[in-house]
């Protein structure tokens, strides 16, 4: 439904693409700017960067076009509109990540994909059967990852209402955290976001592989190929948050 009204006005959705699509665009302007002043950045050559750049907005795009409206979960709880989706026969997560839908924000998707095929093209790394087939595992498991991570931000709204920007600060915080090398951060913040936000395995983990630096944790090189099961983790974490919110539900009685 969403999709057929926005498709209504045509001219209207592709300048909101396109608004979109030089939005994001401005955050690598900003890491070009610095590299007319550098030649590396933490060690890491420009392709390299627009590399990891690539990919986490690949991954977040997706996860973000696909389940980005789940921050609208915490108004429908404080004002009591998620009644509303109990009484209709359709998953309620299904239906809050419907609402309202913003095709738009395939601009970020596409500004990610450009991108990255960019840096796949200036890359000076030798290519392997193991390092071609991370590229698409680390976008897919990145992808949900993101998502779950969606999820269980809506998850934690149940409990404070409208807690969005506590959410936000894991999604569109950490999909810039991953956009920059992991060597430009201190070694704790690091840890933080491989053992506790697993955000790492969208792409600094894999990607380290791919372009063949050393990972600054000295991990055990299988943790490298790890990011597929780290998702389904997250997803049955995520799972288990929005089922127990879920069912914490009361209604505002109004």
């Amino acid at each position: 439904m969403w999709v057929r009204s926005t498709m209504a006005y045509r001219l209207s959705f592709l300048m909101m693409a396109a608004g979109n699509f030089a939005a994001t665009a401005l955050d690598f302007v900003a890491i070009a700017i610095m590299f007319s002043h550098v030649d590396v950045l933490g060690g890491f050559s420009l392709p390299e960067v627009a590399f990891l750049y690539g990919t986490t907005s690949t991954a977040f795009g997706l996860a973000d076009l696909t389940l980005g409206n789940m921050d609208r979960l915490g108004r429908r709880v404080r004002d009591g509109t998620l009644d509303v989706l109990l009484t209709r026969p359709v998953p309620v997560l299904a239906q809050v990540a419907a609402d309202r839908f913003a095709l738009r924000r395939v601009g970020r998707l596409s500004q990610g994909v450009l991108l990255l095929a960019w840096s796949l093209t200036r890359l000076d790394v030798r290519w392997t059967p193991v390092t071609v087939a991370l590229v698409p595992l680390m976008l897919v498991s990145g992808a949900v990852i993101f998502g779950a991570v969606f999820v269980a931000g809506a998850a934690f709204q149940f409990r404070a209402d409208d807690a969005s920007e506590i959410q936000n600060a894991f999604t569109y915080g950490g999909t810039t955290l991953l956009q920059y090398p992991p060597t430009v951060f201190a070694t704790d913040l690091v840890r933080g976001v491989t053992f506790v936000v697993p955000l790492a395995f969208v792409n600094w983990l894999p990607a380290l592989r791919v372009l063949g630096r050393d990972d600054p944790l000295r991990l055990p090189a299988w943790v490298d190929f790890a990011s597929p099961l780290v998702a389904l983790g997250c997803c049955a974490a995520a799972a288990l948050a929005w089922r127990t919110g879920l069912r914490s539900y009361r209604s505002t009685g109004s």
